[in-house]
């Protein structure tokens, strides 16, 4: 595994177009699935790639990405994926470090919730992967992770796929400490930063860590 960073624009929603705009890198490669287009667009971004059935852009669309440096790749419309999660596929064939994935959040719930559930795929426990809008970002964390953003920054913990067990904080205001979160209770959830970093270890299962930034956007790689 090299370095590589892949920034893969979904059709979700982008609450905040400034907060999006310091997302990208100069040398990420930039991927968008379907109608997640419409986000690189309006970042002033061509893709590297556009991946999916298509039914989300138009034809105007397509051809003004066909006449520049855009590989497309187009999936039939009856198909057992979703276009994000064949964009996902078609990223880690290139064996990334890092991805990102913008704009997976928002609009309609059965789609955000399948993005989340991306963030489970095993291929990825080697990888730094994130959903990231700018303003929120999702890490399923398996043992540990850092947060970086600033004081009074929300962190909420949601327990993903059963129990996380020896959950503990450090940096959050309401400290955990070794406990146990059920995916029935919401003991997890609405926490805050005391400082410009905080973190999160887990013994055994799994979490969700959301991150809502309140102020500007730190600088962190995924």
């Amino acid at each position: 595994m090299g370095t590589l960073r892949i920034l893969i624009f979904a059709n979700g929603e982008l609450p905040d177009l400034e907060a999006a705009r310091k997302l990208p890198a100069p040398d990420d490669l930039i991927l968008c699935a379907d109608g997640g287009s419409r986000h690189a667009r309006a970042l002033g971004l061509t893709p590297d790639a556009l991946i999916g059935d298509l039914d989300s852009i138009t034809e105007e669309e397509l051809a003004a990405l066909a006449g520049s440096k855009t590989a497309v790749v187009r999936a039939q419309r009856d198909k057992d994926e979703t276009d994000l999660e064949l964009a996902l596929n078609y990223a880690l064939e290139r064996d990334p470090a890092f991805i990102v994935i913008v704009g997976a959040l928002g609009g309609r719930l059965d789609h955000t919730l399948g993005n989340i559930a991306l963030l489970a795929d095993p291929r990825l426990i080697r990888r730094r992967c994130s959903l990231d809008d700018g303003v929120e970002r999702v890490v399923l964390c398996r043992a540990r992770i850092e947060i970086n953003g600033a004081p009074g920054d929300l962190v909420s913990l949601v327990p993903w796929g059963g129990p996380a067990e020896g959950v503990r904080t450090d940096g959050l205001r309401w400290a955990l400490r070794g406990e146990t979160l059920l995916p029935e209770r919401s003991r997890g959830i609405s926490n805050e930063m005391l400082a410009d970093t905080a973190r999160v270890f887990v013994e055994y299962g799994s979490v969700l860590v959301i991150h809502k930034r309140l102020g500007s956007l730190p600088a962190e790689t995924a």
